[in-house]
């Protein structure tokens, strides 16, 4: 593992001194010198995720299909969300812009004598192993994700952007980016803050989300799999198609009643909130007004993304 871990961070350094530092330099952003590694970091980090997507996903995708791909141009824009946020994109747009408030809010927090919920000090000698904490972090950002997406069901201006998501009535491994970037900007912030206030080392945080991602990836595959007894364990890709499914409850409540299936990685805060189904079905996936209405959410990415903001102003 450490031979591993060796080898991407020589990878990094010598991309951030070759291309990353230069180009900083250049721009006169001699400060953000930090923000700069990191995105590289990022940047090799959704090469390896979308190596994968593509060698190990797209194989068993087309293996077993949980329905046949009808609509390849609404695939293409997914991949554009995809590249655009697994190469580090809209992470380096996020250093750039919006990190330093971050810092300056927690800075201030820090001052007035607030500290960071140390999750791996709970009980050294155990928590406090890199592995251990890890996991800890991950299961605990997990649950802040899973508040967070029920939220974005639950309040009305909210779901006029995660709608977009929703809105994909091909479901797919590139599938998982397709968001209104304010609402990724709302969801990013809130991560940030978290992770300042858990005090969730920086090269953990890079990590966290990158495992995060990849599954959610696998979650949203066209793929014909429950995970077996696994499912309790991990949400599979027919766990997380039943939120996607049209009618299901995955609307805002105010329409449609309940909601189902809202975890991100783990399944277990919607067994706890009586939210899970584990019905074995592959339902068509879309939204109600999409499916009986023909409400448009647009095709390509710009259209997708000034559509959204028409909803969120009540258009």
């Amino acid at each position: 593992m450490e031979l591993w871990i060796d080898l991407f961070e020589d990878a990094q350094t010598g991309l951030f001194e070759a291309v990353m530092k230069p180009l900083t330099l250049a721009l006169g952003q001699h400060a953000l010198l930090e923000q700069a590694y990191e995105a590289t970091g990022w940047f090799l980090i959704g090469l390896l995720q979308i190596a994968f997507m593509l060698m190990v996903l797209l194989p068993l995708e087309r293996h077993r299909p949980a329905e046949p791909v009808t609509d390849r141009r609404a695939i293409y824009t997914d991949v554009i969300y995809t590249l655009i946020h697994r190469l580090g994109l809209f992470r380096l747009v996020f250093f750039f812009t919006l990190e330093p408030p971050v810092l300056a809010l927690t800075s201030w927090y820090f001052l007035q004598g607030g500290s960071t919920w140390q999750l791996d000090a709970l009980w050294p000698g155990v928590t406090d192993l890199p592995w251990v904490s890890f996991l800890l972090y991950l299961v605990v950002l997990d649950a802040l994700n899973y508040f967070i997406h029920r939220a974005q069901h639950q309040f009305n201006p909210w779901w006029a952007l995660h709608a977009l998501h929703h809105s994909q009535r091909q479901m797919t491994l590139w599938t998982d980016n397709r968001n209104h970037l304010l609402d990724d900007i709302i969801v990013a912030l809130l991560f940030a803050l978290a992770s300042q206030l858990l005090g969730v080392p920086p090269g953990q945080f890079v990590w966290l989300l990158a495992v995060s991602q990849l599954a959610e990836s696998l979650q949203h595959a066209n793929l014909r799999s429950r995970f077996g007894g696994l499912r309790y364990g991990l949400v599979s890709p027919q766990f997380h198609r039943y939120h996607h499914a049209i009618g299901v409850g995955h609307e805002s409540p105010k329409r449609v009643p309940g909601g189902h299936n809202f975890g991100v990685l783990l399944p277990w805060w919607d067994m706890m909130l009586d939210t899970a189904r584990f019905d074995d079905v592959y339902l068509p996936t879309g939204i109600r007004d999409q499916a009986e209405q023909g409400r448009d959410y647009g095709q390509g990415f710009w259209r997708q993304q000034w559509l959204g903001l028409r909803r969120l102003w009540g258009g």
